[in-house]
């Protein structure tokens, strides 16, 4: 196995710069040398001794991030979104999926501060959160990430959810909609809380009242959004629109219409909220409030790496708009399915 001193005689320079170079030292080392350095330590398969390294340094080059559930493509995207950023910068992520369990999410954080991570995020689940003393009372920067959670010393990343589901409400009501019905997530979720909001308010300014409307609360899933579309569409008088608060529900939705004999957009039109890849692939392809995958896992990653080199950092709130996706499902033409996809790539 090669060593620093190896990589040093092979470069033809001293252990203290190879040292320098490998730890992004204060002391500048001249481009030709550094070029050298790297070479060798390709050359050779040279890895650092990551935990002496650490204990030197105070840092490990990690950060952990822990989501509610990572089979959901919203979380499996913004993962993916996180990771990239974060190995961009010399960072690689360890992540926990917490499969909406309260134990098994405090096991996760418990797990990740035992591995000395320089940093956390937590997409917090719909819980109890018994690990938020506990966390409180910790030194590492931390950051809440997609729902709200009163973590002391956090910043909170967020998406515009209120302003989002008005717009896409608002956008139904334009297409000539009288009777939006509302399919939302679990009752008390902070997505949920606001996307309901931004559809009730939207129809109190069209003179409709939501109390009269149309509302259902089930997890953000497909076979959930695929009971309660049942469940709604087969009543008498069913709306002929819905707000669909996930992406993942309303793809169940679209399977319960073509079940019941109702044409989406012609009988029901939808409106669905995150912008996943998979939306664009339905039939018709989904009318949806993209969320800026991009934006949110970039100021997260980059607040908590600005956080770890400056512990003094002062938390914030960041919130994101979000971005109408108008599609088929909705009566919108349906610029992104049919012959417009055909052949590409091919």
């Amino acid at each position: 196995m090669a060593t620093r001193r190896d990589v040093a005689r092979l470069a033809g320079t001293s252990e203290a710069l190879v040292s320098y170079v490998l730890n992004n030292g204060p002391r500048k080392v001249a481009p030709a040398t550094r070029e050298r350095i790297l070479a060798a330590i390709d050359e050779l398969g040279y890895r650092p001794n990551v935990v002496a390294r650490s204990l030197k340094t105070s840092r490990t080059m990690t950060f952990g991030l822990v989501v509610p559930d990572n089979s959901n493509p919203f979380f499996a995207e913004l993962a993916r979104v996180i990771e990239d950023v974060g190995f961009a910068s010399g960072y690689t992520m360890l992540l926990g999926n917490a499969m909406g369990d309260d134990a098994r999410e405090a096991t996760y954080i418990r797990t990740l501060l035992d591995r000395q991570v320089d940093g956390l995020i937590v997409v917090p689940i719909h819980g109890p959160h018994s690990w938020v003393a506990e966390l409180s009372d910790q030194t590492v920067p931390r950051l809440v990430l997609d729902r709200e959670l009163d973590l002391p010393g956090a910043t909170q990343v967020l998406t515009d959810n209120e302003g989002g589901a008005y717009q896409a409400t608002a956008h139904l009501l334009g297409h000539g909609r009288e009777r939006i019905g509302c399919i939302a997530g679990l009752e008390g979720v902070h997505p949920t809380v606001d996307r309901v909001a931004g559809w009730r308010r939207a129809l109190v300014e069209a003179g409709r009242d939501p109390e009269s409307a149309s509302l259902t609360h089930v997890p953000f899933g497909r076979a959930d959004g695929y009971r309660a579309g049942w469940r709604m569409l087969a009543e008498a008088g069913h709306p002929d629109a819905l707000f669909v608060a996930s992406d993942e529900q309303a793809i169940g939705v679209l399977r319960a219409a073509a079940e019941l004999g109702q044409r989406v957009p012609d009988d029901v039109a939808v409106c669905a909220f995150d912008g996943i890849d998979g939306s664009e692939y339905t039939v018709p392809a989904l009318t949806t409030m993209q969320q800026p995958f991009d934006e949110l896992g970039r100021s997260a990653v980059e607040w908590l790496l600005a956080k770890i080199a400056d512990p003094d950092l002062p938390v914030r709130r960041i919130t994101h708009p979000t971005t109408l996706i108008a599609r088929g499902s909705c009566g919108c033409p349906d610029l992104t399915g049919g012959d417009s996809m055909i052949g590409e790539g091919l």
